[in-house]
Protein backbone atom coordinates (compact mmCIF):
# COMPACT_ATOMS: atom_id res chain seq x y z
CA UNK A 1 0.00 0.00 0.00
CA UNK A 2 1.47 3.37 -0.98
CA UNK A 3 1.41 6.53 1.15
CA UNK A 4 -1.66 8.00 -0.52
CA UNK A 5 -3.38 4.64 -0.23
CA UNK A 6 -2.71 4.65 3.51
CA UNK A 7 -4.22 8.12 3.78
CA UNK A 8 -7.27 6.99 1.80
CA UNK A 9 -7.68 3.89 3.99
CA UNK A 10 -7.50 6.02 7.14
CA UNK A 11 -10.10 8.48 5.82
CA UNK A 12 -12.42 5.68 4.70
CA UNK A 13 -12.12 4.00 8.08
CA UNK A 14 -13.00 7.17 9.98
CA UNK A 15 -15.93 8.08 7.72
CA UNK A 16 -17.36 4.56 7.70
CA UNK A 17 -17.11 4.07 11.48
CA UNK A 18 -18.79 7.41 12.20
CA UNK A 19 -21.50 6.73 9.62
CA UNK A 20 -22.24 3.28 11.05
CA UNK A 21 -22.27 4.70 14.58
CA UNK A 22 -24.86 7.33 13.60
CA UNK A 23 -27.00 4.81 11.71
CA UNK A 24 -26.76 2.26 14.53
CA UNK A 25 -27.68 4.82 17.18
CA UNK A 26 -30.60 6.22 15.16
CA UNK A 27 -31.97 2.75 14.39
CA UNK A 28 -31.51 1.52 17.95
CA UNK A 29 -33.20 4.62 19.34
CA UNK A 30 -36.08 4.46 16.83
CA UNK A 31 -36.95 0.84 17.56
CA UNK A 32 -35.85 0.93 21.21
CA UNK A 33 -33.38 -1.91 20.94
CA UNK A 34 -29.88 -1.69 22.35
CA UNK A 35 -29.11 -5.14 20.94
CA UNK A 36 -30.01 -4.04 17.40
CA UNK A 37 -27.83 -0.95 17.80
CA UNK A 38 -24.84 -3.08 18.82
CA UNK A 39 -25.44 -5.57 15.99
CA UNK A 40 -25.61 -2.82 13.35
CA UNK A 41 -22.46 -1.17 14.66
CA UNK A 42 -20.62 -4.52 14.86
CA UNK A 43 -21.60 -5.24 11.26
CA UNK A 44 -20.28 -1.81 10.31
CA UNK A 45 -16.97 -2.49 12.04
CA UNK A 46 -16.62 -5.81 10.19
CA UNK A 47 -17.48 -4.18 6.84
CA UNK A 48 -15.06 -1.32 7.53
CA UNK A 49 -12.34 -3.84 8.34
CA UNK A 50 -12.96 -5.74 5.10
CA UNK A 51 -12.75 -2.51 3.09
CA UNK A 52 -9.73 -0.87 4.71
CA UNK A 53 -7.40 -3.60 5.98
CA UNK A 54 -6.66 -5.72 2.86
CA UNK A 55 -4.26 -4.28 0.32
CA UNK A 56 -6.83 -3.67 -2.44
CA UNK A 57 -5.57 -2.46 -5.86
CA UNK A 58 -7.20 0.97 -5.47
CA UNK A 59 -4.84 1.62 -2.53
CA UNK A 60 -1.84 1.17 -4.89
CA UNK A 61 -2.51 3.80 -7.53
CA UNK A 62 0.65 5.79 -6.74
CA UNK A 63 3.48 3.27 -6.23
CA UNK A 64 6.86 4.46 -5.02
CA UNK A 65 9.81 4.12 -7.37
CA UNK A 66 12.69 2.56 -5.48
CA UNK A 67 16.31 2.95 -6.55
CA UNK A 68 18.15 -0.07 -7.91
CA UNK A 69 20.71 -1.43 -5.44
CA UNK A 70 23.60 -0.28 -7.65
CA UNK A 71 22.12 3.21 -7.89
CA UNK A 72 21.50 3.33 -4.14
CA UNK A 73 25.17 2.60 -3.42
CA UNK A 74 26.16 5.75 -5.36
CA UNK A 75 24.15 7.89 -2.95
CA UNK A 76 25.48 7.57 0.61
CA UNK A 77 23.12 7.65 3.53
CA UNK A 78 22.94 11.02 5.30
CA UNK A 79 24.86 11.12 8.56
CA UNK A 80 23.50 12.89 11.65
CA UNK A 81 24.94 16.37 12.10
CA UNK A 82 27.23 16.94 15.07
CA UNK A 83 26.57 20.14 17.01
CA UNK A 84 29.16 22.77 16.00
CA UNK A 85 29.62 24.26 19.45
CA UNK A 86 29.82 21.67 22.16
CA UNK A 87 29.90 23.25 25.60
CA UNK A 88 32.16 21.48 28.02
CA UNK A 89 32.01 22.19 31.71
CA UNK A 90 35.30 22.51 33.48
CA UNK A 91 35.48 20.69 36.74
CA UNK A 92 37.03 22.65 39.57
CA UNK A 93 39.29 20.79 41.98
CA UNK A 94 39.48 21.88 45.58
Amino acid sequence: MDWQGQKLAEQLMQIMLVAFAVVAFATGYAIGSFQMMILIYAGGVVLTTLVTVPNWPFFNRHPLKWLDSIEAEKHPKPQPQQPSSVSKKKSSKK
